[in-house]
C-alpha cells in the first residue's frame, strides 16, 4: 500500500491555511503549512512534499515565482490558490509547470479533490480501494462485491467510493454531503436515503460493510 501523500499548504491566511489542512488530513494525506515562500526551499528539502498548493498573492515572493522555485528544487506537483482567474495569468502559471488551478473563494472539498486528482495522475493515490470482498476502482466507475459487479447509481457510486476511501474512519452526515454532494446545507436525510438502496445492494452478496455508527455517523469495515 501507498504512503500516505504530503501536501505542502503556503497560503498567508491563517484560517484559511489552517480549514485546508485539517481538510487534508480528513483526508489522510499529511499536510504541512507554511505562511510565506520565506523558509519554502528548506520544507521541500526537509518535508520532501509531492504536491504544494501556492496562494498566488503571498508576502515576499508571489505564488508563481515559488512555482518556479519548486520546480527548481523539487518534482513536487503544484496546485495554484489565486483570485486571479484571468487567461494570461494561467497561461502564465502554466508555463511554470503548475498542474492546476483552484480560484478563490473555493469550497474545501473541491480543492481537496483536485489535490487528489493532481497526486493521482502522479501515482501518490490509489486508485483501486479494497475493504475485505469489496473493490471499488474510482477510475473505471467500477464496485465489485464477492466477485459480483454492483448496478449502482452515479449517487451510489460516489457515496460508496468516498466511504470506502475512507474506509476504518467514521464520517458524519455534515461530512459526507459536503465532500458526495459537494455541500451541507440540503436535507441529511439524503445521506439515510442513498445509504439504505446503496446496503440492499451491497448486502446481496455479504454481510454488512457500511456501518452506522449511532450519534456520530457511517463507517465502511470489513
Amino acid at each position: 500500500m501507498l504512503p500516505p501523500a504530503r501536501v505542502l499548504v503556503v497560503e498567508d491566511d491563517d484560517a484559511i491555511r489552517a480549514s485546508v489542512i485539517s481538510a487534508l488530513a480528513a483526508e489522510r494525506f499529511v499536510a504541512r503549512g507554511l505562511p510565506s515562500g520565506e523558509h519554502l526551499v528548506d520544507e521541500l528539502r526537509a518535508f520532501v512534499p509531492d504536491l504544494v498548493l501556492l496562494d498566488w498573492m503571498l508576502p515576499g515572493p508571489s505564488g508563481i515565482v515559488l512555482a518556479e522555485r519548486v520546480r527548481r528544487a523539487s518534482d513536487a506537483g503544484v496546485i495554484m490558490m489565486t483570485a486571479r482567474d484571468g487567461v494570461d495569468d494561467r497561461l502564465r502559471g502554466f508555463g511554470e509547470g503548475v498542474d492546476d488551478y483552484v480560484v478563490k473563494p473555493f469550497v474545501v472539498a473541491e480543492l481537496v479533490a483536485r489535490v487528489t486528482a493532481v497526486l493521482r495522475r502522479r501515482g501518490r493515490v490509489a486508485t483501486v480501494v479494497e475493504v475485505g470482498d469489496l473493490v471499488v476502482d474510482p477510475d473505471a466507475g467500477v464496485a465489485r462485491r464477492a466477485g459480483h459487479d454492483l448496478d449502482l447509481t452515479a449517487t451510489e457510486f460516489r457515496l460508496l467510493a468516498h466511504l470506502a476511501a475512507n474506509r476504518g474512519r467514521t464520517l458524519s452526515k455534515t461530512q459526507i454531503l459536503t465532500q458526495v454532494w459537494g455541500y451541507d446545507h440540503v436535507d441529511a436525510n439524503l445521506v439515510e436515503v442513498h445509504l439504505s438502496a446503496l446496503r440492499k445492494k451491497m448486502e446481496a452478496h455479504g454481510p454488512r460493510l457500511v456501518h452506522t455508527v449511532r450519534g456520530l455517523g457511517y463507517q465502511v469495515s470489513a
